[in-house]
């Protein structure tokens, strides 16, 4: 998906929330454990509920690695059921890879190829060797981790170095990589008052930006100091709208809170000028 495209459904959906399908067995409903594949049944609700209010679907990868071979299928099912029936979905692998840059090209192929996400998050430690081979694969994103929303970002990211703090300069860097145009950024909503330099330094780039619901960002906060002229925002909820229930009607109630959202993104859509 094109960055142009991923604007339109923007604009037509009047909505930027992105979806996290984060799957534990421990929370779903107890029902669906008795499906042959429970993890898939749960996304395959979620998504045939949300699917008009979202413009994307976020799968942290861990929450199926941790099943084995079983959770990695029904990883395979979800991208492949979002593609066919909704393939105007923005799709992200939250993998947050980061190696030499021979492994991190075989892990481009595993999730721009293999599973045809169209984007996937990465670790910029390593620097340009490991994120340019992800880089590389026209029309798919890469979503580098610059100011993220845990306790621990402050161990490292705001450290300054040269009187500069540490994701400044990591930003400054990625606009020099190959194909740098691809770059998306990871953002977290707790630390909107960041926005405003991130902006200075990355005017036209998306963020994803999580940590709005759950870990309690502002939606509005973040609108005010992230937006561009081209929206340039994914807000990420996850917990608060798939685990919105762990009943039979956990389809409706993740619809109602998903439907929260948009409706206040569709207000700040209006009032912004695009």
């Amino acid at each position: 998906m094109t960055t142009r495209e991923l604007i339109q459904q923007i604009k037509i959906k009047k909505s930027f929330l992105c979806i996290g399908l984060d799957v534990d067995l421990n929370k779903i409903p107890p029902h669906l454990l008795e499906s042959e594949d429970p993890i898939f049944e749960f996304n395959k609700a979620i998504i045939d509920a949300t699917h008009d209010l979202a413009v994307s679907y976020k799968p942290n990868t861990a929450f199926y690695e941790a099943y084995g071979i079983k959770g990695w299928i029904s990883l395979q099912k979800t991208i492949k059921y979002i593609n066919e029936k909704h393939p105007e979905m923005f799709t992200i692998a939250d993998a947050k890879r980061g190696d030499i840059g021979n492994t991190s090209s075989m892990y481009a192929k595993a999730f721009f190829e293999d599973l045809n996400f169209d984007s996937v998050t990465v670790a910029p430690y390593m620097g340009k060797d490991s994120v340019e081979p992800f880089l590389a694969f026209e029309n798919k994103h890469t979503i580098m981790l610059a100011l993220t929303s845990n306790e621990g970002a402050f161990d490292f990211q705001t450290l300054q170095v040269d009187g500069v703090e540490l994701y400044k300069q990591v930003l400054e860097t990625s606009k020099t990589w190959k194909n740098s145009e691809n770059l998306m950024y990871v953002v977290g909503a707790t630390k909107a008052e960041y926005f405003t330099e991130i902006r200075k330094i990355i005017p036209d780039s998306f963020l994803l930006v999580p940590g709005a619901g759950a870990q309690g960002g502002s939606l509005s906060e973040v609108c005010k100091y992230g937006m561009n002229s081209n929206v340039g925002l994914l807000i990420n909820s996850s917990r608060a709208i798939i685990y919105a229930s762990n009943g039979i009607d956990f389809a409706k109630k993740a619809r109602a809170e998903a439907l929260k959202m948009q409706e206040e993104m569709a207000v700040i859509l209006k009032s912004a000028t695009f």
